[in-house]
């Protein structure tokens, strides 16, 4: 099944939410912590959004942060993980806030998790812990080869 990827709109906040709330991993311990509104915002003005779709059907999303250049989310539904849909949403974040000038880009997930893998694999730096639960991950501009 092909898998596209495309900007995320106002219409598919519902079905983003979902996903949030479908994870196995990094589970809110505030439902109220993430909002539809706040998948608004990062829509167009604190950030920018995209989904991942097979069958047209979205089941994935990320979400890249313009103030502080970082990764506010990035969720696949568990049964499409392992097909490379978050890597590929991770990179479409990552070339945005690299296109809008940020010389690194951040992000914090749980520790000791298969997110907290991920990123390392993905050749992001584990940082400190941000707090009991939460280490945090930067990933320097690429450079460029001529």
């Amino acid at each position: 099944m092909p898998i596209t990827y495309r900007d995320a709109t106002i219409d598919d906040i519902p079905v983003i939410m979902e996903i949030r709330f479908a994870v196995k991993e990094n589970i809110l311990s505030n439902p109220n912590a993430v909002t539809p509104a706040m998948c608004i915002d990062y829509l167009d003005q604190l950030g920018h959004g995209w989904v991942a779709e097979i069958d047209q059907q979205v089941v994935g999303f990320s979400y890249a942060a313009s103030q502080d250049n970082s990764i506010w989310a990035l969720f696949v539904l568990p049964e499409f993980e392992g097909q490379g849909i978050g890597k590929s949403l991770l990179t479409l974040a990552t070339g945005w806030l690299f296109q809008r000038g940020a010389d690194h880009i951040k992000l914090g997930t749980q520790a000791n998790t298969r997110a907290d893998r991920f990123y390392g694999l993905q050749a992001w730096v584990r940082g400190d812990m941000k707090n009991h639960s939460e280490v945090n991950y930067t990933l320097n501009r690429p450079v460029s080869i001529s």
